[in-house]
């Protein structure tokens, strides 16, 4: 009883626009391109000191990896700390403490200057709206796919992370949490117990590590999971769909599912939660007796 994955295709340096199209952008396969980031001057410029002096004393929310309180709004953080003192503990021990959506445009805008999207790879990027994620050693990125459906690029910084990917269409043999983008949180990705979680069994999935200055290509609606096996950061682009249909989904999960799901959780809390992780339950198990996606 297993997973089934898979190395996800790597190039070096770059790739042509038509390759990049015609095997990655158009069938929707991941791909990471080694060491591109070392165009930018990003590449040797991002240090750890570099960042303390750019983004300064800011108070920055903080997650963990605990299972999401019902009783608690979405997204709502563990702690928050210092940028300086939070970077430092990152890099003095292991943390499961991380920082994600850290909003540069806003928050640190000078490091806007020190690369650039993919523009050559695919158009409609939103370069207004770049993130950036950090993580200590073995902290956590629970399974989910992005809300808005965006095609999306990460380069990666400091360090090593482990990312897991798998195909929209696993979806329900991944337990998805009806009307939310992230799946049930009581198994372990790396370990997963498959008599407990028999829908897991099976399951294809594509794997890598990122280093320092590779860059990954996420295909729109993919589940990925990623831990940082050292203390690092990345840089998330995100370029929007020229599907029409994705595009109107996107803005459905934005503007009406999330808002819906938002207000059914603050008004029935824990009994909602639990029953939306029965139904994803049943829906994996019913997912798995059919041989869905086989």
């Amino acid at each position: 009883m297993s997973f089934k994955l898979s190395q996800i295709d790597q190039v070096q340096n770059q790739i042509s626009t038509q390759d990049f199209t015609e095997y990655y952008l158009k069938p929707g396969k991941p791909l990471v391109i080694k060491q591109y980031a070392k165009r930018f001057p990003a590449y040797t410029l991002w240090t750890p000191e570099y960042l303390k002096q750019t983004i300064g004393d800011q108070v920055v929310p903080l997650f963990d990896s605990s299972k999401a309180d019902p009783s608690k709004p979405i997204n709502a953080p563990a702690t928050k700390m210092r940028f300086p003192d939070y970077l430092d503990l990152m890099l003095r021990e292991p943390t499961d403490l991380r920082m994600f959506t850290f909003d540069i445009r806003d928050k640190a805008p000078i490091l806007m200057k020190d690369y650039d999207s993919p523009k050559e790879l695919v158009g409609g990027f939103l370069d207004k709206f770049p993130n950036m994620f950090f993580g200590g050693a073995g902290a956590i990125t629970f399974l989910h796919y992005d809300i808005d459906l965006a095609q999306i690029f990460q380069m990666h910084f400091h360090g090593r992370k482990h990312i897991i990917l798998f195909e929209p269409k696993w979806s329900r043999r991944l337990y998805k949490i009806p009307f939310t983008t992230y799946a049930l949180e009581d198994y372990d990705l790396e370990n997963p117990d498959f008599q407990r979680f028999p829908a897991l069994n099976g399951v294809e999935g594509l794997e890598t590590i990122l280093d320092h200055g590779d860059m990954l290509y996420m295909p729109k609606a993919y589940w990925h999971w990623m831990k940082y096996i050292d203390s690092g950061y990345s840089l998330s682009m995100r370029a929007w769909d020229p599907s029409l249909l994705t595009n109107m989904h996107s803005l459905y999960n934005l503007f009406i599912q999330r808002n819906l799901d938002s207000f059914l959780k603050k008004t029935f809390k824990a009994k909602y939660q639990n029953a939306k992780e029965n139904l994803a339950i049943k829906n994996a198990e019913k997912a798995f007796a059919n041989g869905i996606p086989a």
